[in-house]
């Protein structure tokens, strides 16, 4: 099945006139459908308030609406995260009487640099989005040999008379139903009940869809938001976390041993401890050794986006490859 996932950076509720209200919390979805093609929206609700909120949109997306009310400090830590996750698709609405002109200057060398500017006309966004999810459908890896899938949880509830379901996006590969999944990073085990493709039954989902999986074998109390469900052994978590970050033009001083930053990536959000902080050469391409309490979860070669939640205006650090 065709899908599209896009951020939504707007005023909360935004998105109501472009699909329909699904699950929410610091983020909520909203969900568009013609015949077999889909597009999830999803609003960062609890942003500015929450950096989170704003991170976990833009980790999912494929794409993004951006609405420019102001070229304030939150336009701009908006566009830096978006540039740091590397979204290169998507449409800027602009409000308040900002002209293309003023912007120009500001998305210069960055991924909006890229995106298209539209007027705020509901039913051509809803059909332009539309039509970028169908172009996907050729690059579904649907095929008779698939590699193993993983599924970053956002929500998790139990139903009565199904157990527990979880909702996610398959991050990578397909999962299949009756599949055995190992849940990082506790170890537990569980078996896919049944699998459900925005609300189709389904024998398989693939990368790019959003899921509701009916698990059997392991209780509510046994999850939470982050988690990742996969098959794949080349998947791994821990606690220490090695590797080069780069930090971004903006930020004014090198990191140091005993900060506390945020780990960004999938559906994680982990406060981190520089346990171990190489400048030499460059302080802004530092080598950096970083302890949580909680595991990530992660491939090697990742990248994970660093986050310093007291930085002021200023809360988007940089990037980081896990080794």
């Amino acid at each position: 099945m065709p899908n599209l996932n896009v951020a939504v950076i707007a005023p909360p509720g935004y998105a109501k006139d472009l699909g329909k209200a699904g699950t929410s919390s610091d983020i909520t979805f909203y969900n568009l459908k013609r015949d077999d093609v889909t597009v999830t929206f999803i609003e960062p609700g609890r942003y500015p308030e929450k950096l989170s909120s704003l991170f976990f949109a833009v980790s999912m997306a494929d794409q993004v609406i951006l609405v420019v009310d102001a070229l304030d400090p939150t336009f701009g830590e908006c566009l830096l995260m978006l540039d740091l996750a590397g979204v290169t698709e998507g449409v800027i609405i602009l409000r308040n009487y900002i002209s293309a002109e003023e912007l120009e200057p500001l998305i210069r060398g960055t991924v909006a640099e890229r995106y298209l500017v539209m007027d705020e006309e509901m039913g051509r966004i809803r059909e332009m989005f539309l039509e970028e999810a169908e172009k996907t459908r050729s690059k579904s890896p649907r095929t008779e040999k698939v590699i193993p899938g993983s599924v970053p949880i956002d929500h998790f509830f139990n139903v009565k008379g199904i157990g527990t379901v979880v909702l996610g996006g398959v991050a990578r590969g397909c999962i299949r139903k009756h599949e055995t999944l190992r849940v990082h990073p506790t170890g537990n085990s569980a078996q896919v009940r049944s699998i459900q493709v925005h609300d189709d039954d389904a024998d398989m989902a693939c990368r790019g869809e959003r899921v509701g999986l009916a698990l059997k074998g392991i209780e509510i109390e046994d999850l939470d938001r982050g988690y990742v469900l996969s098959s794949d052994p080349e998947l791994t978590s821990s606690n220490a976390i090695n590797g080069r970050a780069e930090l971004i033009k903006y930020w004014p001083s090198p990191l140091k041993e005993g900060m506390v930053i945020y780990i960004g990536h999938w559906l994680q959000f982990l406060p981190a401890r520089l346990a171990f902080v190489d400048n030499a050469g460059d302080w802004r391409r530092p080598e950096l050794t970083l302890r949580t309490d909680k595991e990530l979860v992660f491939y090697p070669g990742s990248r994970v986006l660093l986050h310093y939640l007291e930085g002021g205006k200023l809360r988007v650090v940089g990037h980081m490859q896990v080794s």
